[in-house]
């Protein structure tokens, strides 16, 4: 047996790395990011924030200031502590390793975040996935007879879900919590909330069950890598036993801390790019052979005939969107378009119409 073979497990060799592809010089619509920066003299505020960082120096672990901030701005109940992570994909993996007891599972609703199935893999937890129904809701049925049936640790409920922009129904989520009771977790994950304005957060102290996961990168800080959960305090002890001490380097500190006091901005670029979704989402309806689903988040998904083409058609014209159909049968001939500002929107549907066109 080779190096590889006698010290990487058999399962880690099987898969394949997280892809990202290169878009310089692209139109970059295939990551829900937000297309918006700061105003210059908010950069320039910045600047000089970050440059009076001792980066000799370690974080302070307890991160308070910033959790502070986290809980005054975005709507943390008072009395609830948050945990932070290196983007909600490092707070998923620590979910995963704190409850990986022998036989444990993971349940979501599928196609949904690859990172839920991932990270519970990685921590050797068995992943369940239900599918949602061909409109992309969420079977409720099938969620509640897997919940029985598997007894899973780990429940993960993407609010709305991505890749498809579905807001599931709040009885559907209260249903499923009541079901859960006291033997798993249910991690509400509400990454796009600032475009669907619809939240668990508000409602902790009804579910002892119950985390709200967010990320500060859709709001228009994805560089920075920042995620925060919040639950009962019993929960998030746990939860924080598995964190690294150092997680959150002293400039996202600084950056998100700096960035908080004037969220008036980023919820003034949410408000546009939550208008701006709903003009995109009617220019594509009105296209012939388009089918468009709801979204409640800062990206639209459509189904065309021949998606592998149009979307090779699109790459050819420097635009990168998410060519989602081989990621779940559901999926099948599926887009993902970030939302973008009016000039992006605007050269996004003229060569997705030019790439319609070429594939007919």
């Amino acid at each position: 047996m080779s190096l590889i073979e006698n010290i990487i497990r058999s399962d880690v060799r099987a898969l394949s790395a997280y892809h990202v592809p290169d878009s310089a010089g692209f139109v970059k619509l295939d990551a829900m990011e937000n297309p918006y920066t700061l105003p210059d003299v908010l950069k320039q505020e910045l600047a000089q924030r970050l440059a009076a960082v001792a980066l000799n120096r370690y974080p302070v672990p307890s991160y308070s200031h910033l959790k502070t901030a986290i809980s005054r701005q975005l709507g943390v109940p008072a009395g609830y502590d948050v945990v932070l992570g290196n983007g909600s994909d490092e707070l998923i993996s620590m979910v995963s390793v704190a409850c990986a007891r022998p036989g444990a599972k993971v349940l979501a609703p599928v196609p949904g975040f690859v990172m839920y199935a991932m990270s519970a893999r990685f921590a050797g937890l068995e992943f369940v996935g239900v599918p949602l129904r061909t409109d992309f809701t969420l079977d409720v049925a099938a969620m509640l007879s897997a919940i029985a049936e598997h007894r899973p640790a780990i429940i993960y409920l993407a609010y709305p879900n991505n890749p498809t922009g579905t807001l599931f129904e709040v009885a559907e989520i209260e249903a499923i919590l009541h079901a859960v009771g006291d033997t798993g977790v249910v991690i509400v994950d509400e990454a796009y909330q600032p475009f669907a304005q619809a939240s668990f957060m508000p409602r902790l102290a009804e579910f002892a069950n119950l985390v709200v996961m967010r990320t500060v990168s859709k709001l228009g800080l994805a560089g920075i890598r920042l995620g925060y959960m919040s639950g009962s305090a019993a929960l998030m002890q746990e939860f924080e036993k598995v964190r690294p001490p150092y997680n959150i380097n002293v400039l996202t500190q600084a950056a998100a801390e700096f960035v908080l006091e004037h969220v008036n901005i980023l919820d003034s670029q949410a408000a546009e790019l939550r208008s701006q979704r709903s003009e995109l989402s009617a220019a594509l309806t009105s296209l012939p052979g388009v089918q468009v689903f709801p979204s409640a988040a800062n990206f639209v998904l459509i189904r065309v005939a021949k998606a592998e083409l149009v979307f090779a058609k699109l790459l050819e014209q420097k635009i990168l969107v998410k060519n989602v159909g081989k990621m779940h049968t559901l999926l099948e001939n599926c887009l993902r378009i970030t939302v973008s500002t009016p000039q992006e929107n605007a050269l996004f549907l003229a060569a997705f119409i030019a790439a319609l066109q070429a594939s007919q």
